[in-house]
């Protein structure tokens, strides 16, 4: 009889405002999503394989994994067996508050996964501190201060001039972004764009590293966390989100995040 894959994930409390904190131990693969927030994380056990708009990156235990806000990736196992990590995300406000005036490194995470011991450290204090209990404010700050500074110095560099984004895939992400609720098809998309079906396809792959409709899911899932924070019932937010129904909401956000959307909720209480 087959066995169940393992997938335990944990959302702790957070000690400061604007970080999440979560540690995962799963044989699950993850599908191509982004995150609103900064991402930094340590691999505890096993290994695993992630795209990333440098390529396919590998990260064993003890490497140190990163993700800029918005920024497409995803993760498989590298080998048989679960593996685990523990990962915090920053809002992109409190990294900036951070690094304000900070005259090295830079603001956008340019190494997805890399071995620094020294890193991964600061990340260890800093994930103890926010989610253990007594720690004092002025600890957790320190803790998080130093480990983005390490981050940066390291890890980012100054944002570069990025080519063009062709017009079709601008004018496609922005209604899609703006009717998050409506049934639009992608011949709808194509005709407000003025490309075939094909071309905006095409184009919307390799600008963003998914389709329309799974941008379009990963959009309605990253809007859903304010409105579960706020008290808005599981039920109210798939309706409003646009989602066929509560359980294929709960089916999204789970893939993407790892928790279910109660068990996120619950988590923030």
């Amino acid at each position: 009889m087959p066995t169940s894959e393992v997938h335990v994930v944990k959302q702790y409390r957070s000690a400061l405002r604007g970080v999440e904190a979560y540690s995962l131990r799963t044989e699950l693969a993850f599908p191509r999503h982004s995150h609103d927030q900064f991402g930094i994380g340590v691999m505890v056990e096993g290994a695993q394989r992630s795209w990333s708009l440098i390529g396919q990156v590998e990260a064993g235990a003890g490497d140190v994994i990163m993700v800029n806000p918005g920024e497409m990736h995803d993760g498989s196992p590298l080998e048989e067996g679960p593996r685990s990590w523990r990962m915090l995300y920053f809002e992109p406000s409190l990294v900036q508050q951070s690094l304000a005036g900070q005259p090295a490194g830079g603001s956008e995470i340019i190494h997805p996964a890399v071995k620094d011991r020294h890193l991964a450290d600061r990340f260890a204090a800093l994930f103890q501190a926010v989610t253990s209990q007594g720690v004092s404010a002025l600890q957790c700050d320190e803790a998080l201060l130093l480990t983005l500074l390490e981050a940066a110095d390291r890890h980012m560099a100054r944002s570069l001039r990025k080519p063009s984004t062709p017009a079709c895939v601008t004018r496609a992400r922005q209604w899609l972004d703006d009717t998050i609720d409506a049934n639009t098809t992608l011949a709808d998309l194509a005709a407000m764009t003025g490309v075939s079906r094909f071309q905006l396809l095409r184009s919307f792959v390799r600008e963003t590293g998914v389709t329309p409709h799974a941008y379009l899911l990963q959009r309605r899932v990253g809007l859903a966390k304010p409105l579960l924070a706020s008290g808005h019932s599981l039920a109210a937010v798939a309706y409003q989100l646009g989602f066929a129904d509560q359980s294929h909401f709960t089916r999204a956000f789970r893939r993407q995040f790892g928790v279910t959307p109660g068990q996120y909720r619950a988590a923030l209480a």
